[in-house]
């Protein structure tokens, strides 16, 4: 299988924010920014691997500005490592101001997709190759991140064992 570079999965949208996408702030409602962040994230994904592939996990979302209405939004995204069957896809959102042309950072995100084959299993996926600084610097960081992951992964394994499954009204106790 050969590798690919980041750019072979590189995704790029641009919106503009508008009235029925805000909260009562006046600024882009986050979960429409996070729908949009897994869009992206997803097409990236199904790039690089080529086969059908699921969100395993939105590892972070950082909110750093708020977008306003007269901004618009681009999102860009591409896939910036990969395991044996798993791609971490990281996703920036930047906001420019329509009025002025000032852009900012306004939030990233990773999240991980696993690859899958014609019978739904876990399917491998090409090594990806960074090319740029900022390529680079999110390949050689993601290490640290898959640890964070698999820590966070097995938390939420040990919390599922203490939640209950049950209708709030059985789950009294008397």
């Amino acid at each position: 299988m050969e590798a690919k570079t980041c750019r072979e999965s590189k995704v790029i949208k641009t919106g503009r924010v508008f009235p029925q996408d805000t909260n009562n702030h006046n600024t882009l409602f986050g979960g429409k920014l996070m729908r949009d962040i897994d869009d992206v994230a997803s097409i990236s994904a199904a790039r690089h691997c080529r086969t059908e592939c699921v969100t395993a996990s939105t590892d972070s979302v950082d909110f750093l500005h708020p977008i306003s209405q007269t901004d618009s939004v681009c999102l860009e995204s591409h896939v910036s490592s990969t395991g044996k069957s798993s791609m971490e896809v990281f996703v920036k959102v930047i906001a420019e101001d329509l009025r002025t042309g000032k852009r900012r950072l306004a939030a990233t995100s990773f999240l991980t997709f696993v690859a899958l084959d014609d019978d739904g299993r876990p399917a491998p996926v090409p090594k990806v190759i960074p090319e740029t600084e900022e390529e680079v610097y999110l390949y050689e960081s993601a290490e640290a991140r898959v640890a964070v992951r698999k820590e966070r992964r097995l938390q939420s394994k040990q919390l599922a064992s203490k939640v209950s499954d049950l209708k709030p009204w059985d789950n009294v106790k008397e």
